[in-house]
């Protein structure tokens, strides 16, 4: 019980501070893509390469997990969504890419493992996840994917992830979200180039807030699942101490009653 109620105190500990990070860079990305979505629906013809549906034979999906377990099915709920992805998609040559090392262990027994980058969750910072997102654009740009997706567990509440499919590449933005219409500013050099900059910084955001989600409810799992461990602990210690008191108490009664026996035997 000492040590399932520590590790819930540590865990605690971290997903208060992996909320922390998720909401300290929720007013810069809502921003980015209130820029990105005002300067595209200004621009209607706008072409990237980047932007827009492609048709190329092959596919990448992005599998997240964790590097440690006893975190209930957190783990298990991605591993078993990244299998139906493939399976569903078995009519098309679909990369399989993994971070975390539970999905890695798993996964490489049934599938080809392309790339792992569990060492991303060792120090999870923007510089080291835009590194990763830098060579999987210039796959998409040259043409080796039509389509990268992201499979992750989106943080809700400690006790609540939601298992989140999200399509990294191409970048989309979602017209029919309310966003806050920006001022008719002037742009300079142009709008065209300042897209260019941002919208593959758009997707740095994308990946890097996926990470921190997942990273925050694989503290809220492990958290919710040390509480639990504790609980039946302790109710396992109640009934084990149950059953010796009644064992304890059935020899104490089987013994007085042979002390009583002998004592009758004797009198007579």
């Amino acid at each position: 019980m000492q040590i399932t109620q520590a590790m819930k105190m540590v865990s605690a500990a971290k997903l208060k501070k992996a909320q922390s990070a998720i909401v300290s860079m929720r007013p810069y990305s809502e921003n980015l893509f209130n820029v990105i979505t005002d300067i595209l629906k200004s621009m209607p013809g706008f072409s990237s390469p980047l932007v827009g549906e492609k048709i190329y034979p092959k596919r990448l999906i992005i599998s997240v997990t964790s590097n440690r377990g006893l975190c209930g099915g957190f783990n298990s709920n991605i591993i078993k969504a990244t299998k139906n992805y493939l399976h569903k998609n078995k009519d098309k040559e679909v990369d399989l890419v993994t971070i975390g090392k539970k999905g890695n262990d798993v996964l490489s027994k049934t599938f080809r493992i392309t790339n792992d980058h569990s060492n991303l969750f060792e120090n999870l910072d923007y510089e080291s996840t835009s590194k990763i997102v830098d060579i999987y654009i210039s796959k998409f740009i040259s043409g080796e994917y039509d389509k990268i997706e992201l499979v992750y567990n989106k943080f809700k509440n400690a006790a609540t992830q939601i298992i989140s499919t999200e399509i990294l590449l191409p970048f989309r933005i979602n017209y029919s979200e309310k966003t806050e219409t920006l001022s008719d500013y002037i742009y300079e050099p142009n709008k065209s180039k300042i897209l260019e900059d941002i919208i593959p910084k758009g997707i740095k955001i994308l990946f890097y807030k996926a990470l921190r989600e997942s990273f925050a409810s694989e503290h809220g799992a492990r958290m919710t699942a040390m509480h639990k461990a504790t609980d039946n602990a302790a109710e396992l210690v109640d009934q084990l101490k149950l059953t010796y008191n009644k064992a304890r108490q059935a020899s104490i009664t089987n013994e007085i009653l042979e002390i009583v026996g002998g004592a009758e035997a004797l009198k007579k």
